[in-house]
């Protein structure tokens, strides 16, 4: 799997760029925003390690555009240590957030964990996948699973790789409801390090995304959620 580093501290980089391809992975490395653009572009990574304070364009910038058109799993670096700091990241689409100072092997655990959701949630949804190409709907909202696309009425829709998985996995699956430990495992991997308030923020990011069809998505009150039957 292919990583993108965007981290303008050169002895730091030089650390995470030799730990993490010890690990087998191939990794880019950016010094800048605007280089971390091109490069996503140009090579598509699984994973971008982007570093909050960057030259020429910042960390919150690189991660808004790269939203744009992109579902990359993204693990946010960052000196910033208030909370507020953090959900900031996460509102705009980071998917897992690490404050510096961080040990090496926390880094390398936290970069396995997220890659390995892409092929856990690829296991889980292959369990009952539909046709290849067969887009799935409700009301305005279409998911296209192959294309990695969304739209709500008929205008593109960002999401985070997580939130299209959860919502993959939700419009598989009208009117069944699913506890938060059920959702971490399938959608996170078993072995995320967060807790379940992951699956109720992104709840949250998801319905404010649909605008009033996020509404569909229902709190099942002592289990989790489900999404009405249309």
């Amino acid at each position: 799997m292919t990583i993108l580093l965007v981290e303008d501290a050169q002895d730091l980089a030089q650390v995470i760029l030799r730990d993490l391809r010890a690990e087998g992975y191939d990794v880019l490395h950016a010094a800048d925003g605007l280089t971390a653009l091109e490069l996503h572009t140009k090579h598509e990574p699984d994973l971008v390690i982007l570093d909050w304070m960057l030259p020429k364009l910042d960390g919150l910038e690189v991660l808004r555009r790269i939203r744009r058109n992109s579902s990359v799993l993204v693990l946010m670096l960052t000196a910033r240590t208030e909370e507020t700091d953090r959900v900031v990241g996460l509102e705009l689409g980071a998917d897992d957030y690490l404050t510096k100072p961080f040990g090496r092997r926390e880094l390398v655990a936290r970069v396995r964990a997220l890659l390995r959701r892409i092929e856990h949630v690829q296991q889980i949804l292959a369990a009952d996948r539909r046709p290849e190409g067969d887009v799935l709907r409700y009301e305005t909202l279409a998911l296209d699973p192959a294309g990695y696309q969304a739209t709500l009425g008929g205008a593109p829709l960002s999401l985070t790789r997580t939130e299209f998985d959860l919502l993959h996995l939700l419009l598989r699956n009208p009117g069944r409801a699913f506890n938060r430990t059920y959702l971490l495992n399938t959608i996170w991997g078993e072995d995320y390090v967060l807790s379940d308030r992951s699956v109720d923020n992104t709840i949250l990011r998801l319905r404010k995304k649909l605008g009033p069809l996020g509404e569909a998505i229902e709190t099942v009150w002592g289990v989790g959620y489900r999404l009405r039957n249309a």
